[in-house]
């Protein structure tokens, strides 16, 4: 039976080196730190990692050890690297209700280089953008999730979202109260940043304006990072047309499974 341990943080921190875009989430949540992580001991070095929360993350070789934590869990969420999950959900479903959707072969997007300009208006998200952020934020979430985390936990939502803003990681490029892009970051560490909740207003859709506010956020980000990463889901076809072509090339592949 595989060992398990709880790691510490420069244990961590040397597994998600190996691969650190596939691992972003979880340095991110590590330097952070937040959430609760379980190893799987090698015999010099951890061997898979897996952050357990209301999302659970599995990272590496061997995840099927973390079956038993998963289960006891209740996760709302299994999402990382294809394999892992595969493996971890493999030995768990038995004991895991049905997801009521399941979504493999994401692919993973990276950008290394600064595309051109996208000369739009794109600045970092103040307080005074809040009011307008929380319904984009919650139909993107409903877009890409299929829940209303409005009826869920609206307080909690509502807090993620200003704290989103208050960190830093939320960018907007408005037209008074129509959003014409916004973005936010959804893991950060020195070697890369991951965005999430790509967005444009419905009523301004194919105008180009995606792809505008992708150039000029990714030129931002590079400046501080070396890469910049994301990852869609696969049958999201103008999403990845966006990403394509801005210079963003597929990498590997994520699973989620949504309870």
């Amino acid at each position: 039976m595989p060992t398990l341990k709880e790691p510490r943080l420069d244990e961590i921190l040397a597994f998600c080196a190996k691969d650190p875009v596939e691992r972003v989430f979880l340095e991110d949540v590590a330097r952070r730190g937040l959430g609760r992580f379980t190893a799987v001991e090698g015999r010099r070095s951890i061997e898979a990692l897996c952050h357990a929360g209301s999302n659970v993350v599995p990272s590496g070789k061997g995840c099927a050890a973390f079956a038993e934590l998963v289960v006891s869990g209740n996760p709302l969420m299994v999402i990382g690297e294809e394999g892992a999950v595969t493996e971890l959900w493999q030995a768990a479903c038995d004991h895991l209700p049905r997801p009521r959707e399941d979504r493999p072969g994401q692919p993973v997007y990276v950008l290394e280089q600064a595309p051109e300009p996208g000369e739009t208006g794109l600045r970092r998200a103040t307080q005074d953008d809040f009011g307008l952020l929380v319904p984009a934020c919650a139909a993107a979430h409903r877009e890409e999730i299929g829940s209303d985390p409005l009826e869920r936990d609206p307080e909690s939502f509502r807090w993620r979202t200003r704290m989103q803003i208050e960190d830093g990681r939320s960018w907007i490029w408005r037209d008074d109260d129509a959003i014409l892009f916004k973005a936010e970051a959804s893991a950060w560490t020195p070697s890369a940043v991951m965005l999430q909740q790509v967005w444009v207003d419905p009523g301004v859709r194919g105008c180009g304006y995606a792809q505008r506010g992708m150039r000029d956020l990714c030129r931002l980000l590079l400046r501080l990072v070396p890469v910049v990463c994301l990852f869609v889901r696969a049958e999201n076809a103008p999403a990845i047309r966006v990403y394509e072509a801005i210079g963003m090339r597929r990498t590997i592949s994520y699973r989620s499974l949504i309870f």
